[in-house]
């Protein structure tokens, strides 16, 4: 596997502010509590914090209509626009130089899409002091980048494995002394992982896990939550919790999990294998997961190519939006993880399809029984693009039986929680300004919030419509139609410097 570390982030901040007063005019509000769309609104943002939300429809201190007409540093005249707060994407890695021509490309993609703060899980590639310097850069204004929250992968930088539970926690406060927010485990022996997680817990880092499948059958979702692990990233770990008449996967004798063929077509059948919707055994692993407060961030988006590959590889944002270092990783090729479409068919489809009616019911059934639900993208691997694939995450929530009030929570306020981040997440007064704007009502089309918008009849035939107008990030006011665009010229200007043309599949 390729690892280049990338060029971090070298523009500065092509926002505006922050603003001693900041009014956002006759918008429609959704605050991200899961309460219904209210409107028109006042809200105002003084320097970072928003310190009023002013409608006459709500219980609102009526002293503070006086605001509609007051004094303020700039006034943005919305009607008809709606108000979100800032989209968290709580599995968001930077990348690294095979992904993507410089971590501003992946920047501009966030914030162009409301993307206001990231957990970076693992500081892959790129490494934990890459991931704290950006984050400090970005706090400071002084690169165009989102709220970063850097995990470091468990056992990295050593230059011999850990061996001993004290050497576990020995790691783990090393990493917190440099600056690390949270562990990224894919597996250990069951009392490195424990001490491990114990420590961090102690120290107030987060944690999350990456169930491979080379380790879970020591230690599957369910142990690992009663260890104290704060989210389970993607669907491992989960059914694997569920057997009821085998301990491990029923994996053919010649699979080699080194080959990603194989890691994924049997990743496919997972599901299948454990208990069904409904029995006994699923309706208790959910309850457990609920009552430990163990958070699930599905990433459902990063393996949807796996169903229909075809559809994956021409989505549409990838002619104007993909930068030719992305497109040639997505793909095939063994060394560049995730470009396992050697020779994917048919059977591996239709197996991913199902998989994917049951990992959402149990998606679903988890959300419904009150477990903290997040979303996060995963993006950069597998025709899976930065910003873009939040959005399609939102999707396929819905596709799972979400609300879109629920799905917008889930996208808020509950990844503003998972990360640690109390002051945001939601539109109310006291919060950070961490918001997104758009000139249409997302609720009823989430497609509305995709960068390179939706195809809709017009009165002079198919147009393009949607897409975010405005990000506010800790108060600065990014214009996100100009990120986007400018993603676009970088797009075509790395094309022509290294010969490429407009991405075409094989």
């Amino acid at each position: 596997m390729r690892f280049t570390p990338i060029t971090a982030g070298s523009e500065g901040s092509t926002g505006t502010g922050p603003f001693g007063r900041l009014v956002l005019r006759g918008v429609t509000v959704v605050d991200g509590t899961g309460g219904p769309p209210y409107g028109p609104a006042d809200v105002v943002i003084e320097r970072d914090r928003i310190s009023a939300i002013v409608s006459a429809g709500r219980n609102t201190d009526m002293s503070q209509l006086g605001l509609r007409t007051g004094t303020a540093d700039e006034v943005l005249d919305l009607p008809g626009y709606y108000v979100l707060p800032g989209l968290v994407d709580a599995h968001a890695h930077i990348g690294w130089a095979e992904q993507g021509p410089d971590a501003d490309y992946i920047y501009r993609l966030w914030l162009g899409h409301g993307i206001t703060s990231v957990r970076e899980p693992g500081s892959l590639g790129n490494g934990l002091g890459f991931t704290v310097r950006e984050a400090e850069r970005a706090a400071r204004g002084e690169i165009t980048a989102p709220r970063i929250v850097g995990y470091v992968a468990f056992g990295s930088g050593t230059s011999e494995p850990i061996r001993t539970e004290r050497e576990a926690r020995a790691w783990v406060a090393e990493q917190a002394e440099n600056g690390a927010k949270g562990i990224k485990f894919f597996g250990a022996a069951p009392e490195l992982f424990a001490a491990a997680l114990e420590e961090a817990n102690t120290l107030g880092l987060g944690s999350a896990c990456h169930h491979a499948q080379s380790d879970v059958a020591r230690a599957n979702a369910l142990h690992t939550a009663r260890w104290g692990l704060g989210s389970i990233e993607h669907g491992y770990g989960l059914p694997e919790a569920m057997f009821t008449d085998r301990r491990i996967q029923r994996f053919p004798g010649d699979y080699n999990y080194n080959d990603e063929h194989d890691r994924f077509a049997y990743l496919g059948r997972l599901w299948r294998e454990a208990a069904e919707p409904g029995s006994r055994m699923w309706e208790e692993t959910i309850e457990e997961l609920v009552s430990l407060g163990t958070a699930i961030d599905p990433t459902l988006v990063v393996y949807v190519a796996a169903r229909d590959a075809a559809r994956a590889r021409g989505r549409e944002y990838h002619r104007d939006y993909s930068a030719p270092q992305s497109w040639k990783f997505f793909q095939p090729d063994p060394e560049s993880h995730g470009s396992f479409f050697f020779d994917w068919g048919t059977e591996e489809e239709v197996a991913w399809r199902e998989n994917y009616r049951l990992w959402m019911a149990f998606v679903r059934d988890f959300h419904l029984r009150g477990g903290l639900l997040t979303t996060g993208s995963d993006a950069g691997f597998i025709y899976n693009l930065y910003g873009f694939g939040l959005i399609e995450e939102l999707e396929l929530l819905r596709e799972a039986g979400l609300h879109p009030l629920e799905i917008i929570r889930c996208a808020t306020a509950n990844g503003a929680r998972l990360l640690g981040l109390p002051e945001t997440g939601t539109i109310e007064p006291g919060k950070t300004a961490d918001l997104l704007v758009c000139a249409e009502n997302p609720l009823t089309n989430l497609k509305l919030l995709y960068g390179h918008g939706h195809l809709r009849a017009g009165a002079n035939g198919a147009e393009r419509v949607g897409g975010v107008t405005h990000t506010i990030a800790g108060g600065v006011l990014h214009d996100a139609v100009a990120l986007r665009a400018r993603v676009r010229e970088q797009v075509a200007a790395e094309r022509e410097r290294l010969g490429t043309g407009v991405p075409r599949t094989p």
